[in-house]
Protein backbone atom coordinates (compact mmCIF):
# COMPACT_ATOMS: atom_id res chain seq x y z
CA UNK A 1 0.00 0.00 0.00
CA UNK A 2 1.17 3.66 -0.93
CA UNK A 3 1.85 5.77 2.11
CA UNK A 4 1.48 8.62 0.09
CA UNK A 5 4.11 11.09 0.68
CA UNK A 6 8.01 10.80 0.17
CA UNK A 7 10.46 11.71 2.59
CA UNK A 8 12.76 14.60 1.53
CA UNK A 9 15.69 15.55 4.17
CA UNK A 10 18.62 17.92 4.51
CA UNK A 11 21.50 18.54 7.17
CA UNK A 12 23.15 22.41 7.94
CA UNK A 13 25.53 23.36 10.21
CA UNK A 14 27.97 26.57 10.40
CA UNK A 15 30.32 27.85 13.34
CA UNK A 16 28.66 31.15 13.41
CA UNK A 17 30.47 34.07 14.57
CA UNK A 18 32.18 31.54 17.34
CA UNK A 19 35.53 31.15 16.98
CA UNK A 20 35.34 27.10 16.88
CA UNK A 21 32.03 24.92 16.88
CA UNK A 22 30.14 22.79 19.14
CA UNK A 23 27.17 21.77 17.58
CA UNK A 24 26.69 18.21 16.49
CA UNK A 25 23.73 17.44 13.65
CA UNK A 26 22.73 13.99 12.04
CA UNK A 27 20.34 12.32 10.12
CA UNK A 28 20.99 8.37 10.01
CA UNK A 29 19.00 6.31 7.62
CA UNK A 30 19.07 2.89 9.20
CA UNK A 31 21.45 -0.06 8.11
CA UNK A 32 18.58 -2.38 7.28
CA UNK A 33 14.78 -0.68 7.60
CA UNK A 34 14.24 1.10 4.83
CA UNK A 35 12.26 4.72 5.68
CA UNK A 36 13.24 4.94 9.01
CA UNK A 37 15.59 8.19 10.20
CA UNK A 38 17.33 9.18 13.28
CA UNK A 39 17.51 12.81 12.99
CA UNK A 40 19.69 14.46 15.88
CA UNK A 41 21.17 17.70 17.05
CA UNK A 42 23.24 18.30 20.26
CA UNK A 43 25.18 22.02 21.26
CA UNK A 44 27.81 21.60 23.45
CA UNK A 45 29.34 23.58 25.89
CA UNK A 46 32.19 23.85 27.88
CA UNK A 47 35.48 25.05 26.59
CA UNK A 48 36.89 25.10 23.23
CA UNK A 49 37.26 21.05 23.25
CA UNK A 50 34.83 20.25 25.96
CA UNK A 51 31.80 21.36 24.00
CA UNK A 52 32.70 19.58 21.18
CA UNK A 53 33.52 16.58 23.36
CA UNK A 54 30.27 16.61 24.65
CA UNK A 55 28.29 16.75 21.27
CA UNK A 56 30.40 14.06 19.70
CA UNK A 57 29.54 11.97 22.50
CA UNK A 58 25.50 12.61 21.28
CA UNK A 59 26.52 11.34 17.94
CA UNK A 60 28.66 8.49 19.01
CA UNK A 61 26.22 6.93 21.10
CA UNK A 62 22.95 7.74 19.12
CA UNK A 63 25.12 5.76 16.00
CA UNK A 64 25.67 2.80 18.20
CA UNK A 65 22.79 2.46 19.30
CA UNK A 66 20.34 3.59 16.45
CA UNK A 67 22.09 0.67 14.71
CA UNK A 68 21.11 -1.98 17.01
CA UNK A 69 17.17 -0.37 17.24
CA UNK A 70 14.62 -2.76 15.57
CA UNK A 71 11.93 -1.03 14.88
CA UNK A 72 9.35 -3.84 14.44
CA UNK A 73 10.39 -5.11 17.89
CA UNK A 74 12.00 -1.62 19.91
CA UNK A 75 10.32 0.79 21.49
CA UNK A 76 11.90 4.10 20.38
CA UNK A 77 11.26 6.09 23.09
CA UNK A 78 13.14 3.70 25.06
CA UNK A 79 16.09 3.56 22.52
CA UNK A 80 15.91 7.64 22.79
CA UNK A 81 15.80 7.61 26.84
CA UNK A 82 18.88 5.02 26.24
CA UNK A 83 21.07 7.93 24.54
CA UNK A 84 20.36 10.11 26.46
CA UNK A 85 21.35 8.76 29.38
CA UNK A 86 24.49 7.01 28.05
CA UNK A 87 25.84 10.01 26.11
CA UNK A 88 25.22 11.76 29.97
CA UNK A 89 27.08 9.52 31.65
CA UNK A 90 29.91 8.93 29.18
CA UNK A 91 29.98 13.16 29.42
CA UNK A 92 30.16 13.23 32.60
CA UNK A 93 33.24 10.30 32.84
CA UNK A 94 35.31 12.82 30.47
CA UNK A 95 34.88 15.32 32.68
CA UNK A 96 36.49 13.41 35.46
CA UNK A 97 39.48 12.68 33.52
CA UNK A 98 39.83 16.57 31.93
CA UNK A 99 39.92 20.25 33.36
CA UNK A 100 36.51 21.08 31.17
CA UNK A 101 33.21 21.12 31.97
CA UNK A 102 31.64 19.16 29.25
CA UNK A 103 27.65 19.55 28.85
CA UNK A 104 25.08 19.29 25.45
CA UNK A 105 21.88 19.55 24.68
CA UNK A 106 19.92 16.80 22.42
CA UNK A 107 16.98 17.13 20.47
CA UNK A 108 16.44 13.77 18.54
CA UNK A 109 13.80 12.33 16.09
CA UNK A 110 12.92 8.77 14.92
CA UNK A 111 10.74 8.25 12.08
CA UNK A 112 9.38 4.87 11.65
CA UNK A 113 8.71 3.08 8.38
CA UNK A 114 5.23 3.65 8.86
CA UNK A 115 5.10 7.25 9.73
CA UNK A 116 5.38 7.42 13.03
CA UNK A 117 7.54 9.69 15.08
CA UNK A 118 9.04 10.21 18.82
CA UNK A 119 11.18 13.00 19.91
CA UNK A 120 13.24 13.52 23.00
CA UNK A 121 14.97 16.74 23.86
CA UNK A 122 17.21 17.65 26.71
CA UNK A 123 18.23 21.89 27.21
CA UNK A 124 17.35 24.20 24.51
CA UNK A 125 18.02 22.34 21.20
CA UNK A 126 14.52 22.41 19.85
CA UNK A 127 12.03 20.27 17.90
CA UNK A 128 9.13 21.58 15.69
CA UNK A 129 6.42 19.85 13.79
CA UNK A 130 4.77 21.75 11.16
CA UNK A 131 1.49 20.76 8.79
CA UNK A 132 2.42 22.91 5.74
CA UNK A 133 2.90 26.16 7.51
CA UNK A 134 1.18 25.99 10.79
CA UNK A 135 2.93 24.67 13.96
CA UNK A 136 1.48 21.97 15.42
CA UNK A 137 4.06 20.86 18.45
CA UNK A 138 7.63 22.52 19.37
CA UNK A 139 9.32 20.99 22.53
CA UNK A 140 9.54 23.29 25.77
CA UNK A 141 12.84 24.40 26.91
CA UNK A 142 14.83 23.46 29.72
CA UNK A 143 15.75 26.73 30.53
CA UNK A 144 15.56 29.64 32.87
CA UNK A 145 13.62 31.80 30.70
CA UNK A 146 11.00 29.14 29.43
CA UNK A 147 10.43 28.82 33.02
CA UNK A 148 9.65 32.57 33.38
CA UNK A 149 7.08 31.84 30.25
CA UNK A 150 5.45 28.95 31.96
CA UNK A 151 4.38 31.05 35.03
CA UNK A 152 3.25 33.87 32.80
CA UNK A 153 5.68 36.03 34.06
CA UNK A 154 7.05 37.26 30.57
CA UNK A 155 6.07 36.60 26.71
CA UNK A 156 7.93 34.25 24.25
CA UNK A 157 9.12 37.54 22.27
CA UNK A 158 10.49 38.71 25.56
CA UNK A 159 12.48 35.60 26.42
CA UNK A 160 13.97 35.65 23.33
CA UNK A 161 16.06 38.96 24.20
CA UNK A 162 16.21 37.90 28.15
CA UNK A 163 19.98 38.82 29.12
CA UNK A 164 19.93 35.32 31.01
CA UNK A 165 18.22 33.37 27.87
CA UNK A 166 21.17 31.04 27.85
CA UNK A 167 20.74 29.81 30.98
CA UNK A 168 19.92 26.06 31.16
CA UNK A 169 17.45 23.78 34.08
CA UNK A 170 19.01 20.91 33.08
CA UNK A 171 21.35 19.22 30.07
CA UNK A 172 23.62 16.23 29.84
CA UNK A 173 26.65 16.17 31.48
CA UNK A 174 25.33 18.02 34.45
CA UNK A 175 25.75 16.25 38.70
CA UNK A 176 22.08 15.79 38.27
CA UNK A 177 20.34 13.42 35.61
CA UNK A 178 19.44 15.40 32.70
CA UNK A 179 15.58 16.15 32.09
CA UNK A 180 13.97 14.51 28.75
CA UNK A 181 10.95 15.29 27.31
CA UNK A 182 9.15 13.01 25.30
CA UNK A 183 6.62 13.34 22.65
CA UNK A 184 4.87 11.04 20.16
CA UNK A 185 2.86 11.67 16.69
CA UNK A 186 0.70 8.73 15.32
CA UNK A 187 1.40 8.71 11.50
CA UNK A 188 2.78 11.74 10.53
CA UNK A 189 0.64 12.93 6.96
CA UNK A 190 1.87 14.15 3.56
CA UNK A 191 2.45 18.46 4.09
CA UNK A 192 4.39 17.56 7.72
CA UNK A 193 7.79 18.90 8.32
CA UNK A 194 10.01 17.70 11.37
CA UNK A 195 13.03 19.98 12.23
CA UNK A 196 15.43 19.80 14.93
CA UNK A 197 17.57 23.12 15.59
CA UNK A 198 20.26 24.42 17.74
CA UNK A 199 19.33 27.72 19.39
CA UNK A 200 21.89 29.39 17.61
CA UNK A 201 18.56 28.84 14.72
CA UNK A 202 15.44 29.15 16.47
CA UNK A 203 16.55 32.08 18.15
CA UNK A 204 16.21 34.77 15.22
CA UNK A 205 13.13 33.48 13.74
CA UNK A 206 9.06 33.33 14.91
CA UNK A 207 7.09 30.40 14.47
CA UNK A 208 5.27 32.44 11.72
CA UNK A 209 8.71 32.98 10.17
CA UNK A 210 9.59 28.84 10.42
CA UNK A 211 6.43 27.44 8.65
CA UNK A 212 7.03 30.33 5.89
CA UNK A 213 9.91 29.04 5.50
CA UNK A 214 9.11 24.86 5.74
CA UNK A 215 6.60 25.20 3.54
CA UNK A 216 6.94 27.07 0.46
CA UNK A 217 11.30 26.07 0.40
CA UNK A 218 12.53 22.35 -0.16
CA UNK A 219 14.31 20.53 2.83
CA UNK A 220 17.61 21.82 1.67
CA UNK A 221 16.19 24.85 -0.08
CA UNK A 222 15.05 25.97 3.54
CA UNK A 223 18.38 24.44 5.40
CA UNK A 224 20.59 27.15 3.64
CA UNK A 225 17.82 29.87 3.82
CA UNK A 226 17.71 29.78 7.64
CA UNK A 227 21.06 29.59 8.51
CA UNK A 228 22.10 32.48 5.86
CA UNK A 229 18.86 34.50 7.22
CA UNK A 230 20.24 33.57 11.27
CA UNK A 231 23.51 34.67 10.31
CA UNK A 232 22.68 38.18 9.25
CA UNK A 233 20.74 38.64 11.76
CA UNK A 234 23.12 37.90 14.76
CA UNK A 235 24.86 41.17 12.95
CA UNK A 236 28.54 39.22 13.69
CA UNK A 237 27.46 38.37 17.19
CA UNK A 238 25.77 34.61 16.20
CA UNK A 239 26.36 31.24 17.98
CA UNK A 240 26.59 27.80 16.29
CA UNK A 241 24.15 27.14 14.20
CA UNK A 242 23.07 23.54 13.25
CA UNK A 243 19.60 21.96 11.73
CA UNK A 244 17.84 18.64 10.20
CA UNK A 245 14.63 18.87 8.54
CA UNK A 246 12.38 16.25 7.38
CA UNK A 247 9.73 16.82 5.15
CA UNK A 248 6.75 14.40 3.98
CA UNK A 249 6.58 15.87 0.20
CA UNK A 250 2.81 14.29 -0.96
CA UNK A 251 3.48 12.09 -4.29
CA UNK A 252 1.89 13.10 -7.28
Amino acid sequence: MSIGYRLTASTGIHKGDRDYQQDQVALLKHGRINGCLLGIVADGMGGRSGGRKASDQVMLTAKQLFERFDPETDDATATLTQIVQEAHIVIRLTAISAEEEPHSTLAAFIISPGGDCHWAHAGDSRIYHFHGSELIKRTKDHSYVQALVDRGEITEDQATVHPQSNILLGCLGTDADPPIAYHFISKLRPGDTIMACSDGVWHYFNHGEIGSVLATLSAREATEFLIDKARSRGRGGGDNLSLVIVKLEPLG
